[in-house]
């Protein structure tokens, strides 16, 4: 399995699609970070400026932690397109480039094929979140340094120095399941198209409509949106709270592994049963 694992890897950063995402990162970051450095401040007197007669600011606000803060928000929309590209090719580009037939009469189980894709797919989701942390945070902190981390989200809530690396360790690991349900997502379409640019689209679709559904306050859709992975996927916001939601907070985790166990258990279904003659 390792040793599929490894091609798998090697395959996928053969492919220059799959340096998209960490180019994309390395050159949107740090041009947020130049921004916030030379306007920061007013942006920070803006999203102060209703508490401002009532409290006074003393301290480094505008720090690497406020900065990471904001671009994981910013980010975490735009990254599943970038995680798409590489997991909706991971079994359509064999079917397009003719290999499966190849593939699959190799002396090695249909289930080891897919599963070692699979996990070759859920390593580079991870990697594209940790470059995103690196990045972000490690960059963030060199050029703003440190200091205390202002949230706001209705209230406002202040977290001290010693209470917030924690908070944005266990905020990214939760960032990377909710990409790896993303990829999840696509790697199923991925198994039934023989075209990587279906599972590419049909997942950005789904989360859009899933995104929509998720934010309108309409009647039918409360009753819909609970059981969408979409609306638990900004539940790294959860760590960011005080109190913590930790009720809410395994809710959230639960629901989004489920969804990775079935797309996945899907996934090896269809696969098992794809017809590779035809």
């Amino acid at each position: 399995m390792i040793q599929i694992i490894g091609i798998e890897l090697f395959k996928i950063f053969k492919k220059w699609r799959s340096y998209i995402a960490f180019l994309a990162i390395a050159v949107i970051v740090p041009i947020v970070q130049i921004a916030m450095y030379v306007e920061g401040n007013h942006y920070l007197e803006f999203l102060t400026q209703s508490i401002q007669q009532v409290f006074v600011f003393t301290g480094n606000f505008l720090n690497g932690y406020l900065i990471s803060h904001i671009l994981l928000g910013a980010l975490m929309i735009h990254i599943p397109f970038l995680v798409t590209l590489v997991a909706g090719d991971l079994l359509a580009g064999e079917a397009t480039a003719g290999t499966y037939r190849m593939l699959l009469t190799r002396p090695v189980s249909r289930w080891k094929i897919v599963t070692g894709k699979f996990i070759a797919g859920v390593i580079y989701t991870n990697l594209v979140v940790l470059w995103l942390a690196f990045i972000s945070l490690g960059l963030g902190i060199a050029i703003f340094g440190t200091g205390e981390l202002l949230v706001l989200s209705g209230d406002i809530t202040i977290f001290a120095k010693n209470d917030i690396m924690w908070r944005f360790v266990c905020a990214y690991g939760f960032a990377a399941l909710s990409m790896t349900t993303v990829a999840s997502l696509a790697f199923l379409l991925s198994s039934m198209v023989e075209n990587a640019i279906g599972p590419i689209v049909g997942t950005m679709a789904i989360i859009i409509v899933f995104v929509i559904v998720s934010n309108l306050n309409v009647g039918l859709f409360k009753d819909i949106r609970p059981f969408l992975f979409t609306y638990y996927m900004n539940g790294w916001r959860l760590f960011f709270e005080t109190p913590m939601d930790s009720a809410e907070t395994v809710k959230s985790v639960s629901v989004l592994f489920a969804h990775v166990v079935v797309f996945f258990g899907a996934t090896l279904l269809i696969f098992k049963r794809k017809d590779i003659l035809s």
